[in-house]
């Protein structure tokens, strides 16, 4: 095998969001390497506050907050990013594939992957990822992607897909959440394979295959509080601005451990909150606490109003992980939903990474923000490929 050149990796973020995608390469070390080998070269997100999150931890890295365009990707030309582009990493919008929404295979969302097509076109990196819900791999926006890669004709048919279903939780992640993850190679490079997962789910009462029981059992949300306190001090980001993007003035910088805040609930939540015991959810609530439609819909999710489970992973954060209401976003033991802090530690983001924006806007980011850990995992499995350049 051959020894990679050791310039620095170019990697370029596509609807990057708040950068989750990019803290997973910026952290991954080789060996007893100080720095990371990848370096990113440019940035493309829509969303201002997500834009300015992004410029805030990554422009010192890559050299300058001018290599982040805060704008439609379709106004962006890649021709000026000036480097050689290795990597392409992107997780275009998946609200038109997405589970919880109409499922819409004419949403205008759904559409935006060919963006990140075009730019692939452009600047031809030797490998390129996108990161989806995993429903994405059974939507027509998935069969044109393939087919553009094995017909003869094809727009992209000097690359080779290799498509897999990831388990974030198989990653070292304390959270279950299930991604598509379509991992592409030049055909005169060897096939970019998925990372091998490094945890495994515990299953009692099974003998397990040698090899497997190898690995540790799944991280469980339980590491994460026991770093954060069971009582919040503040409803309220602390009072600070910054300009960041299109002269834009936002709520920010906060860190990571600044964003230990909780909500103010009703007397009515709280005494939902009270009643719900560890591990339980909506079906345990007495009749006057309930409501007509919990009462009447016995079936489907259970999570509503739920309470994470201490000793296994937490179940996928989405953006409005602070509402009961929406999922199984209760403290363990606390009568309490989670804080943004806790979130973006589930999620993998250190205690210094710098937020900008409302409550609200840095919970979508965290919400949608691929998780470090799973990055982490792919850009060791990059790494790896890279050896073959």
């Amino acid at each position: 095998m051959t020894a990679r050149n050791t310039s620095p990796i170019n990697v370029i973020d596509l609807f990057a969001g708040c950068g989750g995608f990019t803290e997973g390469f910026r952290s991954f070390r080789t060996g007893a390497e100080a720095s990371s080998p990848y370096r990113s070269v440019a940035a493309v997100e829509f969303d201002l506050a997500a834009a300015s999150t992004y410029a805030a931890n990554f422009g010192e890295w890559s050299g300058g907050a001018d290599h982040v365009f805060p704008g439609d990707i379709e106004d962006w030309d890649p021709r000026n990013v000036g480097h050689n582009v290795d990597v392409i990493l992107g997780g275009p919008p998946c609200q038109g594939f997405s589970g919880l929404g109409k499922e819409d295979a004419g949403d205008p969302r759904n559409k935006l992957w060919r963006q990140y097509m075009r730019v692939v076109k452009a600047v031809n990196p030797k490998v390129f990822i996108i990161e989806n819900v995993d429903r994405f791999f059974r939507s027509t926006e998935y069969e044109a992607l393939y087919a553009a890669t094995e017909k003869p004709d094809g727009e992209l048919r000097e690359y080779r897909l290799e498509s897999m279903t990831l388990n974030s939780a198989d990653y070292g992640v304390p959270q279950s959440r299930r991604r598509a993850i379509v991992m592409a190679s030049h055909r005169d490079l060897p096939p970019l394979r998925h990372p091998e997962p490094t945890h495994r789910k515990r299953q009692k009462g099974v003998d397990f295959i040698t090899g497997v029981d190898d690995l540790p059992e799944w991280v469980a949300v339980g590491t994460v509080f026991k770093r954060t306190s069971e009582a919040t001090a503040t409803t309220e980001l602390p009072e600070r601005d910054c300009v960041q993007l299109k002269d834009h003035r936002l709520p920010g910088t906060f860190r990571s451990r600044e964003l230990h805040i909780g909500r103010k609930p009703t007397g009515r939540s709280l005494k939902r909150y009270q009643a719900i015991p560890p591990g339980g959810n909506r079906h345990d609530l007495p009749v006057h606490l309930s409501t007509a439609s919990w009462i009447k819909h016995r079936t489907g999710s259970g999570d509503v109003m739920g309470r994470l489970v201490w000793d296994k992973p937490s179940v996928t954060i989405r953006t409005e992980f602070f509402k009961p209401e929406k999922g199984r976003y209760l403290h363990p033991f606390a009568d309490r939903p989670l804080t943004h802090y806790e979130a973006a530690l589930i999620q993998g983001f250190p205690d210094d990474f710098l937020w900008c924006g409302s409550k609200t806007q840095i919970a979508r980011q965290i919400g949608n923000a691929v998780p470090v850990g799973l990055a982490k995992a792919i850009a060791g499995q990059v790494y790896r490929h890279s050896r073959e350049w």
